[in-house]
Order: C-alpha cells, then sequence, then structure tokens
C-alpha cells in the first residue's frame, strides 16, 4: 500500500487568535522561535524524513505571508491549497484531494514542535504495509483538553476527543500519517464540535472499518504553540539544544554559558546569561540579557534589560529602566523611556507597535 510517494501537508490556514494581537498582522506559522518561523521546523522535519513534495493549506489571510516565508527554502516542492474558510483538520485534506491525489501523505499542524522530528512515525508507517494510518501520542498530564487514544494489542482502538473522563493519557499530537484511504473516510462526514470536520472522526471510521491504526509515541518533548506562554516556552526548549557561538563582535562585555551571536551583532558593555541567541546585525549596548531570551535580526537594545523573551526582528528597547520579562514581541516593535523603579514589565506586542513607559 506504501510504495508511492510520500507527500506532505502543513496546515497553516488557521487566523491563531490566541496568538494576537503578534497574529493580528500575520499567520501564526511565520512567528519565529529562536529566529526561526514555526513553518520551517515543519518543513525541516519532513525534508528530514525524507518528504520533499509539500502542500500546504492556507486561507486568502494566510497565502502571501506564507508564501513569502517557505519561498526557496530548502530543498523541496511547494504547492498551496486554499482553505477558506478553515472548517477542521478533516475539511483541509478534503481541499487538498487534488494534491495529495492517491499518495500516502504525513499532515503536520504548521504549529506545533517535536524536538527529535517526525522520522519515527513515517518509519513505523513505512514498515507496517497494513497501517492505514499513524498516529503521533504523547502523554500528558490533563488529557481533557486533546483528542485521547486507546490502543489494544498495539493498535489503536478507539479515538475520544476531549473526553470529561479520559480512559487513557496518550493525547493525539499534532503528526498524522495516511494511505489514501482517509479519504473514503472522510466522504459524506458530519460536522463535528464548532461545526467543524474533525479528523478524529474521520479516524474513527477507519478503525470501524477494521482497518489498522497504529500509534507511535513522541520522545522527547513536544508544544503545541497557541498561546503567548507556549511560544515562549518552546523558545526556552529550542535554546536548551543551541552552544556557544560568537560570530559576531564583543566588546567590553561578558558571555557567559551558550550564547549564540550571529554575524554582524555587536555586544558591547553588556551582560548575556545564555543560553541565548542575538540575530544577525543586533546591537546590544550597556544591556543585560537574561537566559532563554532571542533577539531578532535587526534588534537594537540599548540601556535595558531583558530575559525569557522572544524579540521579533528589528524592534528597538531603549532606555527602560525595569526588566521586560517573559514577554512576546512582533517585528519592529518599539518600546522606549520608563521609569528607574525596579520591578518587570510583562509585554505581548504586535508588529509595529509602540509603547512608551513614561516615568
Amino acid at each position: 500500500m506504501h510504495d508511492s510517494n510520500l507527500k506532505g501537508l502543513i496546515l497553516a490556514a488557521g487566523l491563531g487568535t490566541r496568538l494576537r494581537p503578534l497574529t493580528s498582522l500575520r499567520p501564526k506559522p511565520t512567528i519565529t522561535v529562536a529566529n526561526s518561523p514555526l513553518i520551517h521546523y515543519a518543513i525541516d522535519d519532513l525534508i528530514d524524513a525524507g518528504v520533499h513534495d509539500i502542500g500546504i493549506v492556507v486561507s486568502h489571510d494566510t497565502i502571501d505571508a506564507i508564501k513569502e516565508t517557505v519561498e526557496g527554502y530548502r530543498d523541496a516542492r511547494y504547492s498551496f491549497v486554499l482553505q477558506d474558510p478553515p472548517q477542521g483538520l478533516a475539511h483541509a485534506v478534503l481541499v487538498a484531494r487534488e494534491f495529495l491525489a492517491d499518495d500516502p501523505f504525513v499532515m503536520y499542524l504548521g504549529d506545533n514542535l517535536f524536538e527529535h522530528g517526525i522520522t519515527p512515525f513515517v518509519d513505523t508507517f513505512r514498515s507496517n504495509p497494513e497501517a492505514a494510518c499513524v498516529l503521533a501520542l504523547v502523554r500528558v498530564e490533563d488529557p481533557r483538553a486533546f483528542g485521547v487514544a486507546v490502543i489494544e494489542d498495539g493498535r489503536i482502538t478507539r479515538l475520544v476527543e476531549k473526553p470529561s473522563d479520559p480512559p487513557s493519557d496518550l493525547a493525539v499530537a499534532g503528526v498524522y500519517v495516511f494511505d489514501a484511504r482517509i479519504h473514503d473516510a472522510i466522504d459524506g462526514m458530519e460536522r463535528g464540535a464548532k461545526g467543524e470536520y474533525q479528523i478524529t472522526d474521520a479516524i474513527a471510521r477507519l478503525i470501524e472499518r477494521g482497518l489498522v491504526v497504529l500509534p507511535q509515541e513522541v520522545t522527547g518533548w513536544w508544544k503545541d504553540t497557541g498561546k503567548p506562554e507556549d511560544i515562549l516556552d518552546a523558545n526556552r526548549l529550542e535554546l536548551l539544544s543551541r552552544r556557544r557561538q560568537v560570530e559576531g563582535t564583543v566588546e567590553e562585555s561578558q558571555l557567559v554559558g551558550d550564547v549564540v551571536v550571529m554575524p554582524g551583532a555587536t555586544v558591547r558593555r553588556s551582560t548575556v546569561f545564555g543560553p541565548a541567541l542575538i540575530g544577525a546585525d543586533a546591537l546590544v549596548e550597556d544591556a543585560y540579557v537574561g537566559p532563554f531570551t532571542t533577539l531578532g535580526d535587526g534588534v537594537q537594545l540599548i540601556d535595558a534589560e531583558v530575559e525569557y523573551s522572544v524579540v521579533g526582528p528589528r524592534c528597538t528597547i531603549r532606555d527602560v529602566g525595569a526588566r521586560i520579562q517573559a514577554s512576546l514581541l512582533g517585528e519592529d516593535v518599539v518600546v522606549e523611556g520608563a521609569s528607574r523603579r525596579p520591578g518587570t514589565h510583562r509585554l505581548v506586542l504586535g508588529d509595529k507597535s509602540r509603547i512608551d513607559l513614561q516615568q
């Protein structure tokens, strides 16, 4: 069943409402974690698993930004599938039918991150020709917010969407591998919760028909970056894998631990505690950068303190007395001037924001 070309399908049509105002001007998959757009991580994982023919499901609101973000990125063939408005994961497969043809495919939610990629899920699918589907599963403390799988004799025998009384602690993560039989399962489906076509309902149909649906547990960490605190935590986890690398200029400064300073960046009269990432052409002057902080390309951080934060490209933070902490700034944000009273600021600012912290 699995001899034909394995394709990739990245879902990137959602509006990311839980991440507003960051997503007011651009789609969630273009938000950066450790200075790489989320969608690049998905593409990297697909290519590393041997998948180079990639369809990206977009909406009218996201297509331009997504195209710009992936254009020329790595050695992949990109096709764009319009889903407008998004009506669930099964609906995304439905609208991508022409791209997918009868080939097996990996469906990857564009806002998910996997520490060790997706190759184990693809390998399980390829090595089990009878499998109609392989699901990535992760053990979670509170499964009530997820689709939950029941496993018997090595197969998934039941899926329950957001159960009040979960039958297991195995939640469905954001990667699915299907063969062409999923299309028959989706045909004629009814809308489920929130008026959407649920992929869990389609997989339940596969199970009801006696087809093989296999589990593959996630190793390492997994993040669904739905909310600002998820982006910050994903950034923390990504930075933990980085090692010290100083390619920019460092003058009269102290770098402690795994600090990455990209080419063209300047750190002057400052202290940086790793893990931290200073983007290309950034300027850090008379400043403090605390652990788990990413500064985007072209950022200017002058006479200010930032820690456990993600600062987007070309932001300016200048003359801010209180430390900026646990904050998420979009692109081209300006934060200037504040009192010298001790304390911290916590900010979530969308692109092109400006905030003046006056005395």
